[in-house]
């Protein structure tokens, strides 16, 4: 069910990126310099929605770490269901904090009674899928594009309000300053219908190009 309708994997970002760069001679110059961005593929489900919201505003360590404590509660295999049976101090022994676990809570209530229908989202429009996972309290907009990039496999996601995205675009194209979330939508339609590709490029290009 997780790979239903799945459109980023390695082949089509490369195949997107060598499209634009035919036209595009800044994305051609990102390419040949830090060459193409390999697929960010997450499971489809619950838990990697759990993970989410357990990861805001954490680092990477971090957020694995309590991640793994949540998880291993369920005996590592996350259910709504199964999660909402542990009480607040439970989870803050995991690791949540207060507001994580009413959003964990948020989104265990949304899977289990409506009105995120998760095994549903595959079959959406961008629009529906969007509109379903920020129905959720605690998750937003970046963390719908996430989830759409990563686990629904969207091809024209483009998350404007990621720091790192806007700051390796603004390189790739040779701004003075990085373009703020406005400019950057501006910026974006240039790439359409594959600026799911180029948001991956942006996020490559900001690591591994020298300065």
């Amino acid at each position: 069910m997780g790979d239903k309708n799945f459109q980023l994997d390695k082949p089509a970002i490369q195949n997107a990126l060598t499209t634009l760069a035919k036209t595009d001679g800044h994305v051609k110059a990102a390419i040949d310099l830090v060459g193409y961005p390999d697929e960010r593929k997450r499971p489809h489900g619950f838990a990697t929605l759990l993970r989410v919201i357990v990861g805001q505003q954490l680092s990477v360590k971090a957020a694995a770490s309590i991640a793994e404590h949540v998880e291993a509660l369920m005996d590592n295999k996350p259910k709504p269901e199964l999660l909402m049976t542990f009480d607040d101090e439970t989870l803050r022994g995991a690791g949540l904090s207060r507001q994580k676990i009413g959003y964990v809570r948020s989104l265990c209530e949304a899977v289990t009674n409506g009105p995120l229908d998760i095994m549903a989202l595959p079959d959406m429009s961008d629009e529906e899928a969007m509109k379903a996972i920020t129905s959720v309290k605690g998750l937003g907009r970046w963390s719908a594009e996430m989830y759409m990039m990563f686990s629904l496999g969207r091809t024209d996601v483009w998350p404007v309000g990621d720091l790192a995205v806007r700051a390796g675009i603004g390189r790739i194209i040779e701004l003075t300053e990085r373009p703020n979330e406005k400019e950057l939508d501006v910026i974006g339609e240039r790439w359409r219908p594959y600026r799911s590709s180029m948001a991956l490029l942006a996020w490559h290009y900001y690591s591994n190009a020298p300065m």
